[in-house]
């Protein structure tokens, strides 16, 4: 293992530029021989975007693959990115929130979602005012993997938190804004876990609310990370604060909110999401559904 992390740090060293030399051929094996996760891709575009004639939904799937490539070259280059390059690389628009949010004494629970590339935010660490900085991850099965992303997400003064511990590490830490929780907030809950569903991209959808419990109890700031991707290896993150509409939120608002704001990013560029990812694999487990 140890062999494999010096490969992977050497191959991280190379510039971007060589690297999506391999993206390219990633992009060709998975599009035109392998055909990764075809079916699957294809049955949630076309689910998705039932509007679509089959021509686009290929071509959505073709581009696709192309950012998908990236997306694994470009985690690849996570392994040795140093801060300049990052920031360089993922310009963070509406910084302001974050001095808003330490001004009022609150907490920051930021939501993302699978879009290219979320992956590549841990730089935000170095430019907001707060002093910690936690990602929030999922474990994997691999330990090995699991280990390399942690330190990965670690970098640039973050401390990653699993998303088991992150609730109850957020309400026994002070809410005196300078914190900021990092969530995908998209994620598919198990299926012994799907207890809340909404229609999301014309479809019954399974939502993780852990972050909703949050927004009920604690006085926190909310914010959606819209990505963008402005071209090959550079990036776009427009922070937009999500409020209540009175003077709190109620349940499920947030959720339902976020899923709004990503719905809208999606649409605006449909290849630059996860698709590969089943996420709709257990909507028939939603107890709870609301459209």
């Amino acid at each position: 293992m140890n062999f494999l992390i010096k490969i992977l740090y050497l191959i991280s060293k190379l510039p971007l530029k060589i690297l999506y030399i391999f993206s390219d051929i990633i992009f060709f094996l998975n599009h035109y021989i392998v055909g990764y996760r075809k079916n699957v891709i294809t049955k949630n575009l076309k689910n998705s975007f039932p509007e679509k004639s089959d021509e686009e939904i290929r071509e959505i799937r073709k581009k696709f693959y192309l950012n998908f490539s990236d997306y694994l070259v470009e985690t690849v280059k996570s392994f040795s990115i140093s801060e300049t390059e990052s920031r360089v690389r993922m310009q963070h628009i509406n910084q302001h929130l974050f001095h808003e949010a330490k001004a009022e004494g609150k907490n920051i629970i930021l939501m993302a979602g699978h879009v290219f590339n979320w992956e590549w935010m841990n730089a935000l660490a170095t430019l907001t005012p707060q002093k910690n900085s936690h990602p929030v991850y999922r474990k994997v099965n691999s330990s090995f993997w699991e280990d390399q992303m942690k330190k990965v997400r670690n970098k640039f003064g973050n401390e990653a938190l699993e998303a088991n511990e992150v609730i109850l590490n957020i309400f026994r830490k002070q809410n005196d804004g300078e914190s900021i929780y990092m969530f995908v907030a998209d994620q598919t809950p198990h299926s012994s876990h799907v207890n809340y569903g909404l229609k999301f991209l014309n479809q019954r959808t399974p939502a993780f609310i852990g972050y909703d419990k949050l927004a009920t109890r604690m006085d926190l700031i909310f914010i959606y990370c819209e990505m963008k991707k402005v071209k090959r290896g550079y990036y776009q993150v427009n922070y937009h604060r999500i409020y209540p509409d009175g003077e709190k939120f109620v349940n499920n608002e947030v959720v339902q909110k976020f899923h709004h704001l990503l719905e809208n990013t999606i649409r605006k560029n449909p290849d630059n999401y996860l698709w590969s990812h089943r996420k709709w694999k257990y909507q028939d487990s939603i107890k709870t559904y609301e459209e």
